[in-house]
């Protein structure tokens, strides 16, 4: 069948862009601790920048995620059982998804990811791979509300969340997901997540600012969306990438920093940043086994199956959603 149609689920203005894009670098920018969310990241450079940081020596999480699902896939199949519609969340490039519809036999695929070129791009590839699959491609922001395909109303679902993407999210903001989630799944789902582990502080820190350069041009990326959509006159030269551990609250920081004082602009209104001073731009937190398995609790999911790797330390979990008990 193929690809069948692409939804999106994105709200621009006039110019084409998207709105809470605009809405999110004004409020960042004028905060005390300024900040753009992470999601933004991945425009069409964005996207390419970040499939070229998978491949490096540096950047474990998808070479020990992709090792996984090798390795465990009848394990997985087993599991998850055939027939269930799959809903991957962030799906960019989807370079580790044929692993697993190889594996477990599925119904229908649903690729969800906010960059419409890498969406439609990998959507197109899978449909070769998979000529009997129907692939229903959601552009839309997974983080938001996302109403799914009305063609996979029926059928069991399957919720794919790789590339330990949960840990960009603060606690709460990783359990109001997970909820959602769990309602749009719908009763009876499952989720198979990536969550990356807590390990050597060095590991980490190469991982996220490699000796290429790849990751900062990556996180500068950010400030140059901004010029390009929002007519932000950014000197982007002027800043650096910096990734530090933060062993509080157990996460990477990625914070792009001010190489001297500076004035600018973005849709005509002016900012000013200090020496020294940071935009931070995303978090990476690491979970240990007991912290993971209670986030997926608190978000309504219930831990059933496990798949570790030892080194460097990272797992997927397979979770069923919890039923929803009407008080007594």
């Amino acid at each position: 069948m193929g690809v069948v149609r692409n939804l999106r689920q994105v709200s621009a203005d006039d110019a084409g862009v998207d709105m809470a894009f605009r809405a999110d670098v004004h409020a960042g920018l004028s905060q005390a601790q300024k900040a753009v969310p992470a999601r933004w990241f991945y425009d069409a450079t964005g996207s390419a920048l970040f499939e070229d940081i998978t491949a490096l020596p540096e950047y474990y999480p998808t070479r020990s995620e992709t090792g996984l699902l090798t390795r465990h896939a009848a394990d997985i199949a087993v599991a998850v059982g055939p027939g269930r519609a799959v809903v991957e969340l962030g799906s960019g490039s989807s370079t580790k998804t044929p692993l697993l519809l190889d594996a477990i036999a599925p119904a229908a695929y649903v690729p969800v990811d906010i960059s419409g070129d890498f969406l439609r791009d990998s959507a197109l590839a899978l449909a070769a791979r998979f000529p009997g699959l129907a692939i229903y491609p959601v552009e839309a922001d997974f983080t938001q509300r996302v109403s799914l395909p009305r063609e996979i109303a029926a059928l069991p679902k399957l919720g794919f969340f790789p590339g330990s993407t949960i840990g960009n999210m603060v606690a709460r903001t990783a359990v109001d997901l997970l909820r959602d989630w769990r309602e749009a799944l719908g009763d009876g789902a499952l989720l198979l997540i990536g969550i990356d582990r807590i390990k050597d502080v060095a590991i980490l820190e190469r991982a996220y600012d490699d000796p290429a350069g790849v990751t900062a041009a990556f996180n500068l990326n950010l400030l140059e969306r901004i010029n390009r959509e929002l007519g932000g006159t950014i000197p982007v030269e002027n800043f650096t990438h910096r990734a530090v551990w933060d062993d509080v609250h157990a996460r990477i920081e990625m914070h792009l920093v001010a190489a001297c004082a500076m004035d600018f602009t973005v849709d005509g209104r002016r900012y000013h940043m200090a020496k020294g001073e940071t935009i931070h731009s995303e978090n990476s937190h690491k979970y240990g086994p007991r912290d993971a398995n209670l986030l997926l609790r608190a978000g309504r999911w219930t831990p059933v199956a496990t798949w570790d790797d030892a080194d460097p330390a990272f797992a997927l979990i397979l979770a069923r959603a919890t039923e929803f008990r009407s008080a007594p």
